[in-house]
């Protein structure tokens, strides 16, 4: 069986669409009655929380609460479709390139798997995306509980793969300090600098786009294999 490999999510498959996010937020707030600007640093405050915690609507009355907002069920629910349609947005930005190259992994035997710190809207519109129908296995934070780099969330996703976390590429841009995770476990890590360089002081291989992923594998991997 080629190598299972695993990815992250956002500014590696796709664009984080950080600045469409607080835009979206702020047009959420007027629609719960907050001020944006606060409701936009609530979000940021609270990014941990919302990762593994808080759904979409937990988060908006939570976080209007705090804010000094009493917003009905219909405000919560209206904030919450806009938020849920930024989910649906995004994913659906992904790249006929992109999904292109994981047809080709798929089609040389590499099983795939996701591992995302993303919110419930993201995990939501997941099986919607095109993405979704190219992996094996998505492990979406705020659907366990857990968030990477915490190494319980690599485990996770290797024993759906059915196989050891030493056996699995890891590949990603290196947010929340995703690829020390990776690494922590035994997997071995790609670094992507195609929608962000996140992580430059990360000292292991790294490639400009994804098209460039399946030379790497060749060429790691015929490295490590043992001289006959």
């Amino acid at each position: 069986m080629s190598r299972p490999l695993v990815f992250d999510l956002f500014h590696t498959l796709i664009e984080g669409a950080d600045e469409e996010r607080d835009r979206v937020v702020g047009e959420m707030a007027f629609m719960v009655g907050v001020a944006p600007a606060a409701l936009v640093a609530a979000y940021h405050a609270t990014w941990r929380d919302r990762l593994v915690r808080w759904d979409v609507e937990e988060t908006i009355r939570i976080l209007a609460g705090r804010l000094g907002g009493a917003p009905t069920n219909e405000q919560v629910i209206r904030a919450g479709e806009h938020r849920r349609a930024l989910g649906r947005r995004v994913l659906d930005t992904v790249s006929t390139a992109t999904l292109d190259v994981l047809d080709a992994l798929r089609g040389d035997g590499h099983p795939l798997a996701l591992i995302s710190n993303a919110t419930s809207d993201t995990s939501e519109a997941w099986p919607q995306s095109p993405l979704a129908q190219r992996f094996d296995v998505a492990v979406f934070s705020c659907d366990v509980g857990l968030a990477k780099p915490d190494p319980a969330i690599y485990g996770l996703a290797a024993k759906c793969l059915g196989v050891r976390p030493a056996e699995c590429v890891f590949v990603g841009d290196g947010a929340d300090g995703e690829l020390a995770g990776a690494a922590a476990v035994g997997m071995t890590v790609f670094r992507t600098t195609e929608h962000n360089d996140t992580d430059p002081d990360w000292g292991g291989p790294a490639f400009a786009t994804l098209g460039d992923l399946p030379a790497l594998l060749v060429q790691q991997f015929k490295v490590m294999e043992p001289a006959e």
